[in-house]
């Protein structure tokens, strides 16, 4: 097979199949050449022959999308040698997971798949599958699409103009809920992200770090139904400020955060990144503080579908599930995320420089207020959707008067979060799965979540609606 390719070779060109010209476009030509081996795939799954052929051409279209510029992978090869590429290229890259994927014989119900995202480092799994190839090996044509904010991505998923997407995780529940629009059961596959939210703040309160002191004060959030919103509301109501009544929430999308810090509309906001660094790299406001230091591990946003997709695409679903925690995976590696922040700062993912990337994904960061800070894990990509975070996420939602009446947090939380399908899947790609049942413990600001103890932890809070 390596008649077709030969990724550590420096004399030789890395062709993704023959040169048969029949492509307008190497992305064409590449896309073509999975299809057939997926096709091959189908009708030789016994062979050991195609299987080294499968095996060969993934571990290649990786090196490609690694050194999309020929001239660059033989520089690299020639310097290090071949030993020390594939070993180097290994440590980076997901090769054996992918082999691995490739061998599933299911053929997905629905191919061609729209997949929304905003344009956030929360999306980092999501969105790096597309261009290093993680959806093609599953046999998916997806498209990501990037969208302009969060009512948009809700209404798109429930109009069925995507047919996955990336969700704010408590997003699954309040529209299977009907809170904020007609009910419609959605679930949440997995947690894209853990930390990597912070509260930012104008540089004009630099000496203003107490909040106490911000009653009148004027925060954005991204959309209600958000971790930003239940976390934001807790931090102010630690501190004795009721947040509807002593300051101002109000809903802007994460692109335009900045620009209303620099103009003055907002004191500060309380949402993704890389909009906190990017304030800080305008020199328009600082960290105040890393979410994480509210709550270490805390889930953030999700990647999830409609239940009716689920139930009429079953393996498409599952294909989609391997490539998403395969993504997670490589992003979960610190010793990625160097790379990572190359493959998604580009015009058609988070259109971004490429320092604020790392800054943000490496944890190693300038904070505004002439401190450059390293905290490796500001932001990681674990992807277990554990119920007990649903159930926290409930917890708010009846604090703050979302939901009406009595709660039976558990069940809802088992019906949205799909944690048995996550480890399932997770094991079948050979990925450590945790250990435990659904509902580990937390501390918040201190303070102790037992989700077999939800409606008195929602009553403990001396500030709250009822």
């Amino acid at each position: 097979m390596s008649d077709y390719f030969a990724p550590y070779d420096a004399d030789r060109p890395l062709m993704m199949h023959c040169s048969c010209g029949r492509h307008a476009s190497e992305d064409a030509h590449r896309a073509d050449s999975a299809a057939q081996a997926v096709a091959i795939l189908k009708r030789r799954s016994e062979s050991a022959e195609f299987e080294a052929y499968s095996n060969e051409f993934i571990e290649a279209t990786l090196v490609k999308a690694l050194f999309p510029h020929e001239p660059t992978r033989r520089r690299f090869m020639r310097t290090v040698g071949k030993g020390a590429a594939m070993a180097a290229i290994s440590s980076v890259l997901p090769v054996a997971s992918l082999q691995a994927m490739a061998q599933e014989t299911k053929t997905p119900e629905k191919k061609d798949i729209k997949i929304g995202f905003i344009p956030i480092t929360c999306a980092t799994p999501l969105i790096m599958a597309h261009p290093l190839g993680f959806y093609s090996k599953q046999g998916l044509n997806v498209q990501v699409l990037k969208t302009a904010g969060w009512a948009l991505v809700r209404d798109k998923m429930m109009n069925r103009e995507f047919d996955a997407t990336h969700f704010l995780s408590p997003m699954p529940l309040a529209i299977s809920l009907g809170l904020g629009s007609n009910p419609q059961p959605m679930n949440v596959a997995t947690i894209q992200n853990v930390n990597g939210q912070a509260i930012t703040m104008s540089l004009k309160h630099k000496n203003n770090r107490d909040p106490k002191n911000w009653k009148g004060f004027k925060f954005a959030i991204p959309f209600e139904y958000s971790m930003h919103n239940f976390l934001l509301r807790y931090y102010l109501a630690e501190a004795g400020l009721d947040p509807d009544k002593d300051v101002q929430l109000r809903v802007v999308p994460p692109a335009e955060m900045v620009a209303n810090l620099r103009a003055g509309n907002i004191d500060g906001f309380l949402g993704p990144d890389p909009f906190n660094q990017r304030a800080v790299f305008e020199e328009v406001g600082f960290i105040h503080l890393l979410t994480k230091d509210l709550w270490n591990g805390h889930p953030c946003c999700a990647f999830g579908t409609s239940s009716e997709f689920i139930q009429q695409n079953p393996n498409t679903f599952a294909a989609l599930y391997r490539a998403v925690l395969t993504s997670a995976a490589m992003a979960h590696d610190p010793k990625n995320r160097e790379l990572i922040a190359k493959v998604i700062a580009p015009q058609a993912y988070l259109n971004q420089p490429e320092a604020v990337l790392t800054q943000v994904l490496t944890g190693r960061y300038a904070d505004g207020l002439g401190n450059v800070v390293n905290v490796p894990n500001r932001i990681d990509f674990d992807p277990m959707p554990w119920q007990s975070m649903a159930v926290w996420m409930l917890t708010q939602m009846k604090r703050w008067g979302y939901i009406k009446g009595d709660v039976n947090y558990k069940q809802i939380a088992e019906k949205v979060f799909l944690l048995t399908d996550a480890k399932k899947t997770m094991k079948g790609l050979d990925q450590k799965v945790p250990d435990g049942g659904a509902y580990p413990k937390f501390e918040i600001m201190g303070k102790a979540f037992d989700a077999d103890k939800a409606k008195a932890y929602t009553d403990s809070f001396p500030i709250r609606r009822v």
